[in-house]
């Protein structure tokens, strides 16, 4: 799948993958449980770096649409998250409100993600064209064009139509131990989050396979080891968070995953193409069936209604809103 003999070895490659991991999980513990670290890393952070990105890095850093719409959107969601989590105030009669009880703001969220996806898809359609099973270069990336290219496109318009639940986003409740007033989504569960993830790997596999060591497997692992551990629910947050801050990082140092010691290729072998894009497309199927049947029997509109709420992953999650 990848060829870990090139830049600094194999031992270096494993070094580098756990660093990224390690300082991803930790940044978005950070930014996720102070509200204060949040609004620099979402807001300030990424003002300051446009200036020099456009300036002192013009001639280094990735400034094609692709990169740009990623790096903006992902923090464009992340703002949006922060807003949903802590902006409210109290209105003359002395109630109070919050925007995450707007459910015309909380449509932005499905929105954005569905957006962010689509991005990605339309990157799959565009490599798909290419000369099949010639590498190409796209953008300054070898790609390895193919069937798969369609297949993930097709997972990952699945992915879209399988996001359920969008006005049940909530918030989770203070604690003793946590205190990061999360944005929840119940219906959000481990088996969408899975083919997200499968789908979003064989994405980065298909269109940047010189980066889908870090931007695929350590930029996924991390916010869905969160999501199903110490930040339970959360996850879309988590994915945001983790994928704005990865996204900085490489526009400022594009070096650390292009070249020299760090640096990971794809193996660009067919077979692995295959079987990861036939991954993706069945189990994005999956969820889409095993959706189909739950809107059956539960005679509910699946974007507006919450459809798995009999399932106790969701009686879990939405016990800590």
């Amino acid at each position: 799948m990848f060829d870990l003999t090139q830049g600094g070895g194999v031992i270096t490659a494993m070094i580098g993958w756990l660093l990224v991991f390690a300082a991803l999980f930790a940044a978005n513990e950070i930014t996720r449980r102070f509200k204060w670290a949040g609004f620099t890393a979402f807001v300030v952070m990424p003002i300051f770096l446009t200036g020099i990105w456009f300036t002192i890095l013009k001639a280094t850093t990735y400034l094609d649409w692709f990169h740009l719409v990623k790096v903006y959107s992902s923090t464009a969601g992340c703002i949006l998250f922060w807003c949903i989590r802590f902006v409210g105030g109290t209105k003359k009669d002395g109630s109070k409100w919050r925007l995450a009880d707007k459910k015309w703001f909380l449509f932005l969220v499905p929105l954005i993600l569905a957006i962010n996806i689509l991005e990605a898809c339309v990157r799959d359609f565009q490599i798909g064209q290419m000369a099949i099973g010639i590498p190409s270069v796209v953008d300054g990336l070898k790609v390895f064009s193919g069937p798969w290219n369609y297949m993930n496109a097709m997972a990952g318009i699945l992915n879209i139509v399988t996001i359920t639940g969008w006005f049940g986003i909530t918030i989770r409740k203070r604690t003793k131990n946590d205190g990061s007033r999360d944005m929840l989504w119940p219906d959000m569960l481990w088996f969408w989050i899975i083919a997200y993830d499968i789908w979003n790997f064989t994405y980065t596999y298909n269109c940047i396979p010189s980066h889908a060591w870090y931007a695929g497997l350590a930029l996924l692992i991390a916010p869905t080891l969160c999501a199903f551990t110490v930040g339970k629910g959360a996850w879309l947050q988590h994915r945001a968070q983790t994928l704005a801050l990865w996204c900085m990082f490489a526009q400022t140092v594009p070096i650390f995953q292009d070249q020299g010691k760090f640096f990971v290729q794809s193996s660009f072998n067919p077979t692995v193409y295959t079987i990861m894009g036939s991954l993706a497309l069945a189990s994005n199927a999956a969820v889409f069936f095993y959706m189909i049947y739950k809107v059956i029997k539960a005679k509910k509109n699946p974007y507006t209604n919450e459809i798995y709420t009999d399932l106790k992953a969701y009686k879990e999650i939405k016990k800590l809103a």
